[in-house]
C-alpha cells in the first residue's frame, strides 16, 4: 500500500499543499486577475484603472481575487468575474440609480455600493463621479464618533 504525503488543502483555494511547501495563495497580480477576461471586460478594467489614475496618488494592487484602490483605506476595489467586473464604492450615503445593485453598510461611517460592469462605455458618469467621490472622501474631516451610551444608576 502507497504510503499518502503528509500536507493539507488550502481552506481558500483548495488546493493540496505537501508538508514544508510554501504556499500563498493570496499573492496574486492584476494581469493574473485580469488576464481570462473578454476582451470587452479587459477594456471596461482598463478604463476604470485610467479614471481612478487621473484622481491622484493612490495604491492599486492585487489582493486574492480583487484589485484595490486605496490611499488610506480602500476607497473602491474591482472583483473581475467571468461575464462582469464587479466594482464596490465606497461612499459616506447611500445612492440610489438603477447602475447600483446592492448596496450594503460596511461600516458605520461608509455604505458599499456594488456596480456590475460589462463594457467600457459604462465606465462614465455617474459611476465615475461616485468613484472620485470615494477618492475624496479620505480628504474629508473624520466624523466624531458617537460617545457610548452609559446607564445611571438609581439608588
Amino acid at each position: 500500500m502507497a504510503k499518502k504525503k503528509a500536507g493539507r488543502t488550502c481552506f481558500h483555494c483548495k488546493q493540496w499543499i505537501n508538508e514544508g511547501d510554501a504556499h500563498d495563495c493570496w499573492s496574486t497580480t492584476e494581469a493574473a486577475l485580469t488576464e481570462g477576461l473578454s476582451e470587452d471586460l479587459q477594456d471596461a478594467y482598463a478604463r476604470l484603472r485610467e479614471t481612478a489614475v487621473e484622481f491622484g496618488d493612490q495604491r492599486i494592487y492585487a489582493s486574492h481575487s480583487s484589485i484595490m484602490f486605496s490611499r488610506k483605506a480602500c476607497h473602491f476595489f474591482v472583483r473581475p468575474k467571468r461575464t462582469y467586473l464587479e466594482l464596490v464604492i465606497f461612499l459616506a450615503r447611500t445612492v440610489r440609480a438603477p447602475q447600483i445593485k446592492k448596496v450594503v453598510e460596511s461600516s458605520r461611517a461608509k455604505r458599499a455600493h456594488i456596480v456590475h460592469i460589462t463594457h467600457r462605455d459604462q465606465v462614465e458618469a455617474p459611476i465615475t463621479d461616485w468613484m472620485r467621490q470615494a477618492y475624496e472622501l479620505q480628504d474629508a474631516p473624520a466624523t466624531p464618533k458617537r460617545k457610548a451610551l452609559t446607564r445611571v444608576s438609581r439608588r
